[in-house]
């Protein structure tokens, strides 16, 4: 993924991006869980995914991509973005332990989210960067207050435990 443009010298970009290096991550647990037979870890883990996808989502959706549609820039692209969140919610919806083609979904999943990943952090991100003026990075500020980071969260005996950063 790309590092070498500056959007990660822009600490909400670099959250959002430190995010998806985190679901990533998490989709490759899951692979390797599924690979070793281990179903119920992978559902597990895919669980905390789709815990995280959702907070991240949130937020891209209400900062960045919000503010890129108030400046009317780069619509179509906000858009497929958009429309490809909504896939991920029909696909994980659609998601059913109990059929014989689980993994092959999930796997499929999987590999639209690395390709979505690749998608905003080579695309959109580095865009908002030179595109959003004052108001749109508050508009990304008031969304990534609403909506915080799921990157301080650690989990302890099956309990959620949210550190503070700092």
């Amino acid at each position: 993924m790309c590092e070498h443009c500056g959007c990660r010298g822009i600490e909400p970009i670099a959250e959002l991006m430190d995010e998806h290096y985190h679901l990533l991550d998490e989709a490759h647990r899951i692979r390797r869980m599924m690979a070793a037979g281990d179903r119920e870890r992978a559902r597990q883990l895919l669980d905390d995914l789709v815990g995280h996808l959702d907070v991240h989502v949130r937020r891209e959706e209400a900062g960045i991509f919000r503010a890129l549609r108030e400046r009317n820039d780069y619509l179509d692209e906000v858009e497929a973005l958009e429309r490809e969140h909504d896939a991920f919610d029909a696909a994980i919806t659609a998601l059913d332990p109990g059929r014989p083609d689980f993994e092959r979904s999930v796997s499929r999943l999987l590999v639209e989210l690395d390709e979505h990943v690749e998608r905003e952090n080579l695309g959109i991100f580095p865009v908002s960067v030179v595109t959003l003026g004052a108001k749109g990075w508050e508009r990304v500020a008031r969304a990534r207050s609403e909506h915080p980071t799921f990157l301080h969260e650690r989990t302890q005996g099956g309990d959620t435990i949210t550190d503070q950063p700092g």
